[in-house]
């Protein structure tokens, strides 16, 4: 159930963000949500291993280098997912951000209410 949540939640962030964000579309909102859960698995496991690989980089940039590591992400994400599209690194950089975002007040909200 919780990863339901977390996919519809993914799902939603990504919705807003094509809303929002110049240079990422969507095809119709169920791409949104197939790109929620592919975000979901590549979180999971391709991002861990990208924090890992560039791990100097990110302690030299004080840990900025995450940003672009979750952007790098979201790209991977728009090129495996069709319907959903990033046009450009800035797209995805500012698209990763707000997702991020989203998805945190989202999830801060529904732990909120559990409790």
């Amino acid at each position: 159930m919780r990863f339901l949540i977390r996919v519809v939640v993914n799902g939603v962030a990504v919705l807003l963000a094509a809303r929002l964000i110049p240079g990422i579309a969507l095809a119709d909102p169920i791409s949104a949500f197939i790109a929620g859960l592919v975000l979901g698995v590549i979180n999971a496991i391709v991002r861990p291993l990208l924090i890992i690989i560039t791990l100097p980089f990110t302690l030299l940039t004080l840990g900025l280098f995450i940003f672009v590591v979750n952007a790098v992400c979201l790209a991977l994400v728009a090129w495996l997912v069709p319907g959903f599209s990033i046009s450009g690194f800035w797209a995805a950089f500012l698209g990763a951000l707000f997702i991020s975002l989203v998805s945190w007040i989202l999830h801060a909200i529904l732990d909120d209410r559990r409790s």
